[in-house]
Parts: structure tokens; C-alpha cells; sequence
């Protein structure tokens, strides 16, 4: 069957954190209505090199974007460019560095924070700003605004691929430390959004998938080896089988899965088989 996706990605989420805060997700999980797999990320576990690969399916070290200070257009072939040139429309809500990769680089706010174009990869963008992270200035874009951005897209436009990006983790985490009271909360704060807006989703077509970029550190830092910043979870609301995964799955593998779901094909850099 050929289904709308939805990924959510919650920026700076670990497994751990996860599985212990996420009562919502882990409630379909527990129901049987969703599918959980416990995911290693790519290295390095930085942010928009993972941005990219979760939607090429390719390694940083071949797509070349491996800093979060190279970021330009991406030159591989990616989920909104399939979708776009199979006739799917496509939308984001998401940090500006996505615009950067999948529309046009350096990011102008003026032209590109908010996007309905149908010749773009992301026809209908609504990018939001992030610059600063101290104690006093977290640079957050709102939980409840965010989330709620992305089901106006469901609501006006329907994209057939809609990608939610969730920035309050990994900002919080900076801050105050993957293992603090702080971010533990925020975790919760975002997958208590999910649960208001989750029915929206579903009712309007969309297999909705939720997963991280990477992890977080005790001390607020990501971008090395160790598990804590590597292992994140992989919810699939909507699979034919619920439940918890026993095998850890690849991040490579994200792309190639809604690719899948949404009946395209693969391009030949993607590598990985669809989870199953």
C-alpha cells in the first residue's frame, strides 16, 4: 500500500531517553500500534551530516557534508528530489540547515524561511532559526509552534513526504547535559506534542516515523563514537507489527524506508534495504 510519511526527527533524542521519557511513543509500542527499533547513527554524530544521510542513505564520508560548518546544497539524490520528480509534493518544518541542504545555500530568511513553491525539493518549507544557546537564550523555536506548523501543512497542503524537525533536545542538552533533569523533561515535552497532534496525522494518511539524529553526552557534547551519543530510537506508527525490533537498525537505512512506504524507487547510492 502507498502511504503519505511523515518523519519526525527529534534533534539530540537518545535511545535511552527515549525509551524512559517518550510515554506516548512508547505506549504505541507497548499497543502494538507502532514498531520500535533501537538505531546506531552514521559518524560523525553531528547534525546536518545526519541530516543529509537521512535522507540519502549515504555515508558522510560520500556525500562529503561532514561538519556542521560545511554545509551547502547537497549533491546526492534525496527523498524530496525522488518524490519531487515522481509528481509527489513535499513540505518541511524544520531548521534552517535543511533549507540550506535540499533548497538553495547560504539560507536568505527574507526569501527561503517560508517556502510554497512547486518548482523547490521542499515545496512548502517553514524554517525557523536557531542561533544562540546559553543558559538565559536557548535559541528555541517552540515545541507546541513547531508541531503545530506541521499539521497546518497537513491541513492546507497534504504533502505526500512531511519532514518535522524538533530542535528543544538537543538545545536543552548543550546546555544542561544529556543525563540533567532539564532535558529529560524537554524529551517529554516534545513526545507530549506528538500525543496531541499524532490523530491529525494518522486521520490525514500518514505512516508516521520518529527518530533522532543522534544522541547526547553527561557532559553536552556529540559528535564521537560512544553509545550515548550514537544509539537512537526508531518508531514506525502505523507498521503491520507492533512491538519492540530485536536487530539494531542502521541509519542508513531511513531513506531507503520511506522511500518504500511511499511505493518510489531507490537510487542506486542507497545501499540499505527498507526496514521491515
Amino acid at each position: 500500500m502507498v502511504e503519505k510519511v511523515m518523519l519526525v526527527v527529534i534533534d539530540g533524542l537518545g535511545y535511552d531517553t527515549a525509551v524512559e521519557q517518550c510515554g506516548f511513543l512508547e505506549s504505541l509500542v507497548a499497543g502494538g500500534k507502532a514498531r520500535r527499533w533501537k538505531m546506531r547513527s552514521v559518524l560523525p554524530s553531528l547534525s546536518v551530516p545526519i541530516y543529509e544521510t537521512l535522507h540519502s542513505g549515504v555515508q558522510p564520508h560520500d556525500h562529503g557534508i561532514t561538519s556542521n560548518d560545511n554545509v551547502r546544497l547537497t549533491e546526492t539524490e534525496h527523498v524530496f528530489k525522488v518524490a519531487r520528480a515522481h509528481g509527489r509534493s513535499t513540505g518541511a518544518v524544520a531548521h534552517f540547515n535543511f533549507s540550506e541542504l535540499f533548497n538553495s545555500a547560504p539560507f536568505d530568511p527574507i526569501e527561503d524561511m517560508e517556502v510554497n513553491d512547486e518548482t523547490r525539493c521542499v515545496q512548502h518549507g517553514r524554517f525557523y532559526l536557531q542561533q544562540g544557546k546559553t543558559r538565559f537564550n536557548l535559541g528555541l523555536a517552540s515545541e507546541a509552534d513547531v508541531v503545530t506548523q506541521a499539521s497546518i501543512l497537513v491541513t492546507r497542503h497534504r504533502p505526500d513526504y512531511l519532514l518535522l524537525h524538533s530542535s528543544g533536545c538537543d538545545s536543552v542538552g548543550h546546555v544542561y547535559g544529556g543525563e540533567s533533569p532539564e532535558y529529560k523533561k524537554q524529551a517529554w515535552l516534545t513526545d507530549d506534542q506528538i500525543a496531541q497532534h499524532l490523530h491529525r496525522w494518522r486521520g490525514a494518511g500518514y505512516r508516521v516515523l520518529v527518530t533522532a539524529d543522534h544522541g547526547m553526552s553527561a557532559f553536552g557534547h556529540h559528535g564521537g563514537n560512544s553509545d550515548d551519543v550514537r544509539f537512537v530510537a526508531f518508531y514506525d506508527i502505523g507498521h503491520p507489527e507492533g512491538g519492540e525490533a530485536t536487530e539494531i537498525a542502521d541509519q542508513l537505512a531511513v531513506a531507503p524506508t520511506i522511500l518504500s512506504i511511499m511505493g518510489l524507487p531507490r537510487p542506486a547510492g542507497m545501499k540499505a534495504e527498507p526496514l521491515a
